[in-house]
């Protein structure tokens, strides 16, 4: 059962506002220097853009979970579950969860979604992450893609949708609207018709792996090893 969080409306919001004009911010800076003509900035697919736009996403929102820790008084090991005694079987959980259920179901339902697009005429694209990974060509690209698949990315979405958003609108009185809007808002930021459904369900496993542990570093976890094996079969299938 997930234990109370002392989360406050105004740093909930401050945190979101931070996050979205951080975003903005990357997007601008991005299309200034494509303009300008800068190599690494040329084109929405390029690494420059890739770099800014999750260090601007995902990286800012590193910097705010530190603020917004600060505010509330709370330690980050008390956050992140680094503390807790039960840490060792929460872990296990989230593996085994990973290996038995999220991972198998999050494949099965990406194909299937690739096959319904296909059959009604959608094109189906590849993030641009994965994108960058397939054609990348100097082991600092793959070091910096693996880092914010396994490090960056999960430790950030988590604690904004699992850790910070969910537990804030469950204590509002909406628990199904916390569930279901976390999820939901957790595939949409993915910008990725064909594996919408997919991170739709990861999103439901990572919430109840939050639940049932009341350890947020269980669903990073969970979240870290499922990118980790993605980047190990993007890997393999492009040698």
């Amino acid at each position: 059962m997930l234990s109370p969080k002392p989360w406050r409306a105004e740093a909930v919001i401050q945190l979101v506002a931070g996050v979205f004009v951080c975003l903005c911010l990357g997007v601008i800076i991005g299309g200034v220097l494509e303009k300008a003509g800068i190599a690494a900035f040329k084109s929405p697919d390029s690494f420059g853009r890739l770099l800014l736009g999750t260090l601007s996403f995902q990286g800012a929102t590193w910097v705010l979970i530190f603020i917004f820790l600060k505010q509330h008084a709370v330690n980050w090991r008390d956050a992140f579950g680094l503390r807790d005694p039960k840490l060792k079987s929460s872990l296990a959980l989230a593996m085994g969860l990973l290996v038995l259920f999220v991972a198998p179901a999050a494949w099965w339902w990406q194909e299937i979604s690739a096959q319904i697009l296909t059959q009604m005429g959608l094109s189906v694209e590849d993030q641009a992450a994965v994108t960058m990974f397939k054609g990348a060509k100097a082991w600092g690209e793959y070091a910096y893609l693996s880092f914010f698949a396994v490090v960056l990315a999960p430790v950030a979405e988590e604690f904004i949708f699992r850790g910070m958003l969910y537990p804030f609108i469950k204590q509002l009185g909406f628990p199904k609207l916390a569930l279901f809007g976390t999820s939901f808002l957790f595939a949409l930021i993915h910008a990725d018709k064909a594996i919408f459904i997919p991170l739709f369900v990861l999103a439901l496993a990572l919430t109840w792996l939050y639940e049932r542990t009341d350890n947020l570093l269980a669903p990073i976890a969970a979240h870290s090893l499922f990118n980790g094996a993605n980047l190990v079969v993007l890997y393999l299938l492009n040698r």
